[in-house]
Formats: C-alpha cells, sequence, structure tokens
C-alpha cells in the first residue's frame, strides 16, 4: 500500500470540505453526545433516513442521563426500524457507566472511550476527534473506499489489518482540525466518491492524484472478499386479531431481534389449508382466515421469506387456546409503544390500515 500526503491530499481535501460541508443536525453543535448517537445511527442507516430518527430521539432523549434512565421498551420504539437493535441497548449501557464512572460525560480520551460498550476504534475516533479535537482517524466504508481507490490498492477492506494500515495511514497526515478532516473523507466518499456505481470524479478534489482515475479503473475498488450466501428461512406469520386486538409475543433475550416483538409464527411456508390444519390442532376452529401476502427480509445473513395470514378469533374462550406468552395490544399500542422489527413493516401496514378487517 503506497502513501499519501498532505500537499496532494489533506489540504485540497480540507478545502473541498469548507466549500461542501452539508447542513447536518447534529453537525457543528460540539456536543458529544450528538456525535455519538449520531455516529451509531448511521452505521447501517443513510443520511436522510437517519436524520428523523436522531431528531426523535434527541428531543425525548436529550442527554446521557436521560439515555441512562429511559426503560428499554421505550429505547426499542425509539430505535425501531434502524435495525441492529443491540446497539441502542449498548448505547444504554455505555450511558449508565458514563453516570456511575465518568460523571455523566464522554470522556475525552481514545482509550477511555474505546472500552465502552457498543463503541469500537471507528465511534472512539469520531467522538475524540469531532468533539474534543483529537488526533484520531475514523475510518468506515466511505473512508476505505476513497483510500482504495486514491491508491489503487487491491487489498481486501474486509481484512482488519487492511483497516488498521489505513488508520495509521490517515493519523499520518492529519491536519490541525482533525475532527474536519475526518468528517471529509467520509463525506467525500458519501457524495462524490460513490459506491455501486461510477463516482462522481469530475467533482473530486483528490481528481488529479488518484490512481485508480488515473488508469481508469474507479469501479474495480475496493476490493472485498465475496461474502458467503445468506441462509434461506421460510416463515408463516399467524397475525392473531381478538374483539379488535392483534396478538404479538416477546422474541428471547439473545440471538437475531433479541427482546424484541413479533408476530407468532411457523418456520414453514404453509398453504391456507395447513394453516387451517394448524389452528385445528391448537383447538381453534371457528377463525376466519385470510392472506395477507408474502413479504421477504434480508439480514447481514439470513433472509426471511415470509407469508402473512391473519386470522379472527371469532370467541374469547380461544384466546387459552395460544402460547402463554402472546399478548393482545391495540392497534395505537402496536404503533406507538410495541416495538417491531422492519421486517414486519409489510404486515404492520396493513394492520393499522385496517386492510384485513370484514
Amino acid at each position: 500500500m503506497n502513501n499519501i500526503d498532505i500537499e496532494h491530499f489533506s489540504i485540497p481535501l480540507l478545502d473541498w470540505y469548507d466549500r461542501n460541508k452539508r447542513d447536518m443536525v447534529w453537525r457543528d453543535r460540539m456536543n458529544p453526545y450528538y456525535t455519538w448517537i449520531s455516529e451509531i445511527m448511521l452505521q447501517q442507516t443513510r443520511i436522510e433516513a437517519a436524520t428523523g430518527y436522531f431528531i426523535r430521539f434527541t428531543e425525548e432523549l436529550p442527554d446521557i442521563q436521560s439515555l441512562a434512565q429511559v426503560p428499554e421498551e421505550r429505547l426499542m420504539k425509539l430505535w425501531e426500524g434502524l435495525g441492529y437493535y443491540n446497539r441502542a441497548r449498548n448505547l444504554k449501557r455505555t450511558a449508565q457507566i458514563l453516570m456511575e464512572e465518568y460523571d455523566g460525560r464522554l470522556p475525552a480520551d481514545y482509550d477511555k472511550l474505546m472500552t465502552l460498550p457498543g463503541i469500537g476504534p471507528y465511534t472512539a475516533g469520531a467522538i475524540a476527534s469531532i468533539s474534543y479535537g483529537i488526533k484520531a482517524p475514523a475510518v468506515d466504508g466511505n473512508v476505505l473506499r476513497v483510500l482504495m481507490r486514491y491508491l489503487r490498492c487491491d487489498d481486501d477492506i474486509s481484512k482488519m489489518s487492511v483497516r488498521r494500515r489505513v488508520e495509521h495511514m490517515l493519523l499520518d497526515v492529519m491536519p490541525e482540525r482533525p475532527g474536519d478532516f475526518n468528517q471529509a473523507v467520509m463525506e467525500l466518499g458519501e457524495v462524490v466518491c460513490i459506491p455501486n456505481g461510477a463516482p462522481l470524479c469530475e467533482k473530486c478534489p483528490l481528481m488529479d492524484s488518484c490512481q485508480a482515475r488515473a488508469a481508469g479503473c474507479q469501479e474495480e475498488y475496493p476490493k472485498k472478499a465475496e461474502k458467503k450466501p445468506r441462509r434461506i428461512e421460510n416463515r408463516t406469520l399467524l397475525i392473531y386479531e381478538l374483539d379488535g386486538y392483534i396478538g404479538i409475543q416477546k422474541r428471547p433475550q439473545s440471538g437475531l431481534l433479541a427482546g424484541l416483538y413479533e408476530f407468532p409464527a411457523v418456520t414453514e411456508k404453509l398453504t391456507m389449508k395447513e394453516v387451517r390444519e394448524q389452528l385445528e390442532r391448537q383447538g381453534i376452529v371457528n377463525a376466519k382466515v385470510s392472506s395477507m401476502g408474502a413479504a421477504k427480509h434480508v439480514f447481514s445473513h439470513v433472509e426471511w421469506h415470509m407469508k402473512g395470514v391473519y386470522v379472527q378469533l371469532e370467541r374469547a374462550f380461544e384466546r387459552q387456546k395460544l402460547p402463554p406468552n402472546v399478548i393482545f395490544v391495540s392497534k395505537d399500542e402496536l404503533s406507538q409503544k410495541y416495538a417491531l422489527p422492519t421486517a414486519f413493516r409489510f404486515y404492520l401496514k396493513q394492520i393499522i390500515e385496517g386492510k384485513n378487517e370484514k
């Protein structure tokens, strides 16, 4: 991996950033809490989508103390739709540690930040540099893409050793404005040196010294080992309705979507006839069943191929024939109180809009 230098990389990059940086709700506030929350949200979410979540989250939880005290179910509801729910739990765990050990403040120390739950090298570098002016790199996918194209480097960016080398390389050319420098590289990757298509090289401040552009092979970078195929899981969702209330259950406290709510399901695709037979085995014989259609949700390592079936229970005593952990909630509670994963959004929308009511 070749080196980069301040004259051809850092100086033009910061000049470009000063002229083109976007106005974001969490930027320019010198608030470590805002930097922390926004960086966790942005790890798997586009800026446009994260903005609304950030505003709602910080309006209700404006500081570390309020985050440390929020009930978990409310926290999950505020995080609903962002995915990776353990990140939200780590936010609360870290907030509690900060209240107990750091007087309710994020420490102005990269190494101490790294000891906190859910804060790795990237987030620690972002908080340290943006909020405290500490020279620390913050290397995410955007940064790796910029550097791999700029250097025309064939190294596999999924390897931690490559990320570490990039961190050291950036630290060597980091100017006296480390926070702006880190944000500049990230922003360049978001809006100019974009993924999944041709980068906008004519708008790039590094155009004249970029090695991939000089060779005309920008879209070949960065290099990354192919992922293993995702596992397919079939699920039939049984969406029970009783007197206008909808049946949901809590998932286990560990594993995928831990602690969130879901619609009861059978882990195979059933025909409508098989659904009726399933209900009869439970002793439910008077229910009206109707299809809610098929949906798919993609996680990092697994795909859920789902079929939704609306089950209208006609008699209250049939409630006793359902699994004991199923609770019935109103539609208002379903949309405002209980956190359901994005995987069920297709069906939740139908329920809230009453499309299956007869």
